[in-house]
């Protein structure tokens, strides 16, 4: 160290007696003080990241010394900090200036160093070399009807079922569920013995399934559904919903599995094109007839473009309870709940009374509400074929305009081709092109004066319309008696579920999926999140603590939109230090402001103030913004190793054609009408894919 030092010293003087500033690294060692001599000593030094940054301020006439002990946080010593910044030298006046200026943004790095050394002080204590945390699958805290971290390949093959089946209703050579399936770590944040099930082909149709640990009866404990999803490689079209399989006699078979298999609950979040969903769509048994009908939940009000397309894995949670009430989560956040009686469409229970479908209009209702005024007569002035437009007869032809010269003239330098036969093209006429002469002249050829609105023109004449005095409104069908008509006050009785399932199609590949919980306990549910998801997401943040990382947290990771607002903010400083350097060589004006700071000393706060606070603002929410306590939390996130049996080609379920159709009608049929918000709902809606409720407009 001694042998660097003095070859440190030999070449900062050299340094010095150029007038040049140094900066040196190190990154071994926490303190470094570099003794030069008493005119130029180091002026401070600082981390920023995991290096030594040392800030060596060279002068002509000032300077000052100071070190900064990172033992006692945030207290540093100067002896003499710029004694004397009036100083007048042999060197040409703005050069001092600037060499002031210079010395000032010295300052300012040495405060934001101190306010850093404070920050991370704590920090400092800490073992740099901390073990790596092992993974270790986590346990459930009670009964629960199914959980799976996808981390034991072979309970995985033995648990997991492949479709066999084909897909309904579609062509043959793509009914085949020939998805392909890998139990692997994710590709980022990845932990030895972390695994989950990941959708690897793409444009195919997949498919698996497995057991509850027993049948889930709707009784009086809630159903809790959650699950992780990470599209891995963004979402372009496709989906990643999970179907809860309804315990029917017929459909016991797994290697069955298909779309039209019967399910009790969807739930899961779709996308395709800029189409964005969170199903929650549950099949409600008519208790009049045993017919199965889709109640699709309400949409959001939340917007859900990032979870598709940020590439980090979120925890989707649903939870239904006895009360008919309903939560959904996303991240252990609140977006959507409601009740099942109020907030899906079609609604549960029929209108008590419908319009008679017999029903007819009678002959002599008259439903017009304005009818033509027949006592009215046309005006005698009133011409019917006056036309639209007439001459202007004002209109004169302009000086200079050629009237016996044509607009176009065969073109002279055109000459008939060889093989040209007159039998089969005809006499051969030379191409037209304009007429040379007409260039100059307003114009040539016959000259036609100009149209203008006819004053007189009144169109076709029709008599004025009054009101009907028969009229007797618009006729609409009697009400009737829904004989269809049923009341359930309990829809949360649903049809029991057995097993749970992926059905899915997807444009996009590695769609990661793990740490699936069926419970009827919220604090099991609770604490399975924990142990699971937060810690990965916290070990995420961890994993991503870099000053870009930083950036991105502080601006909402969207730094685009941040860098142009930079940019935008950054036009004025930069033509003002344009107009500063173009002024530079004005030799009064520099001497005038110099001459004036040095008459009053004050001024020297505001050219600190003025440029310091912005740049003192801009650092702290860049670098030192205090990030979120859920950013602080981490979880280990294992790539999945494929398995040979799930490497088995599958096929992918699609949104139910009877939802689809559904929706489509009731927009249709509500085309003049406008959404109504639910006002009593404090939380936002994001569910599944059904319309909204909606009141006739009155415009």
């Amino acid at each position: 160290q001694n042998v660097k030092a003095e070859k440190s010293k030999t070449r900062l003087q050299d340094n010095i007696n150029s007038n040049i500033i140094s900066i040196y690294i190190d990154a071994n060692y926490r303190r470094s003080i570099l003794e030069v001599n008493t005119k130029y000593e180091l002026l401070v030094s600082s981390f920023f990241g995991e290096f030594r940054v040392l800030i060596l301020g060279i002068t002509a006439t000032t300077g000052f010394t100071g070190r900064c002990s990172r033992g006692v946080a945030g207290h540093a010593v100067f002896p003499a900090l710029l004694p004397h910044f009036g100083t007048q030298t042999d060197l040409p006046h703005e050069y001092e200036m600037a060499r002031l200026l210079a010395n000032l943004t010295i300052y300012l790095c040495l405060l934001f160093s101190f306010i850093k050394a404070n920050e991370n002080d704590g920090n400092d204590v800490q073992d740099t070399t901390a073990t790596k945390v092992v993974y270790k699958t986590p346990e459930v805290s009670g009964f629960v009807y199914l959980v799976e971290t996808f981390d034991d390949e072979e309970k995985f093959k033995r648990t997991w079922v492949l479709s066999e089946a084909k897909k309904d209703s579609v062509d043959e050579d793509i009914a085949k569920y020939d998805g392909i399936w890998s139990v692997e770590e994710p590709k980022k944040h990845a932990q030895e013995g972390d695994l989950g099930l990941v959708l690897k082909s793409k444009a195919r149709h997949a498919a698996l399934s497995t057991m509850l640990s027993k049948p889930f009866y709707f009784n009086d404990n809630p159903l809790i559904v959650q699950y992780e999803v990470n599209f891995q490689e963004g979402q372009e079209c496709g989906g990643a919903y999970l179907k809860l399989l309804t315990l029917d006699p017929d459909h016991q078979d797994l290697k069955k599995f298909h779309n039209k298999s019967p399910y009790t609950i969807m739930f899961g979040p779709d996308k395709c094109g800029n189409d964005h969903k969170l199903h929650f769509i549950f099949r409600h048994k008519n208790p009049l007839n045993d017919s199965i009908e889709e109640k699709h939940c309400k949409k959001p009000r939340e917007r859900l473009e990032d979870f598709f397309k940020d590439k980090q894995p979120h925890l989707y949670t649903l939870i239904i309870r006895p009360n008919n009430s309903f939560e959904i989560k996303i991240d252990n956040k609140i977006v959507n709940s409601g009740s099942l009686l109020d907030d899906f469409t079609p609604p549960v229970n029929p209108p008590l009374e419908i319009e008679d479908p017999v029903d007819v209009q009678p002959e002599d209702w008259d439903d017009k509400e304005k009818i033509p005024d027949l006592s009215a007569v046309k005006p005698d002035d009133w011409d019917e074929d006056a036309p639209a437009q007439i001459v202007d007869e004002d209109d004169v032809m302009p000086e200079g305009w050629l009237e016996d010269e044509p607009p176009m003239i065969p073109n002279p330098d055109s000459v008939k081709p060889e093989d040209w036969d007159v039998e089969m093209d005809g006499d051969w006429e030379p191409p037209e092109i304009p007429n040379p002469k007409c260039a100059d002249a307003p114009g040539c050829g016959p000259y036609k004066q100009k149209m203008k609105k006819n004053p007189r023109y009144k169109g076709k004449w029709t008599p004025p319309m009054i009101n009907n005095p028969n009229y007797k409104g618009k006729w609409k069908p009697r009400l009737i008696h829904n004989p269809n008509y049923f009341n359930d006050e309990h829809p949360f009785r649903m049809m029991p579920i057995f097993a749970v399932g992926f059905e899915l199609w997807s444009m996009s590949t590695d769609i990661l999926f793990d740490n699936i919980l069926i419970a009827d306990d919220d604090e099991v549910a609770r604490k399975w999140a924990e142990d699971t998801f937060e810690v990965r997401r916290a070990r995420i943040a961890e994993e991503s603590v870099t000053l870009w990382g930083r950036i991105l947290k502080a601006t909402n990771y969207k730094p685009g939109w941040w860098a142009l607002y930079f940019i935008y903010c950054a036009v004025p400083v930069v033509l003002y230090v344009w107009y500063l350097l173009k002024r530079v060589r004005e030799w009064s004006v520099w001497r005038q402001i110099g001459t004036f700071t040095a008459e009053h000393p004050w001024i020297w706060g505001i050219y600190i103030i003025a440029p310091g606070f912005p740049i003192l603002l801009i650092i702290y929410c860049c670098c030192f913004a205090s990030q979120d306590k859920y950013d602080l939390k981490d979880e280990d996130k294992q790539p999945l190793e494929p398995n040979e049996q799930t490497a088995q080609k599958q096929e992918e379920t699609e949104n139910p054609l009877s939802s689809a159709e559904a929706e489509e009608e009731t927009e249709k049929l509500n085309e003049n009408e406008e959404i109504i918000e639910n006002e009593d709902n404090d939380n936002p809606a994001i569910g599944g894919d059904g319309p909204r409720r909606r009141k006739p407009n009155k415009e």
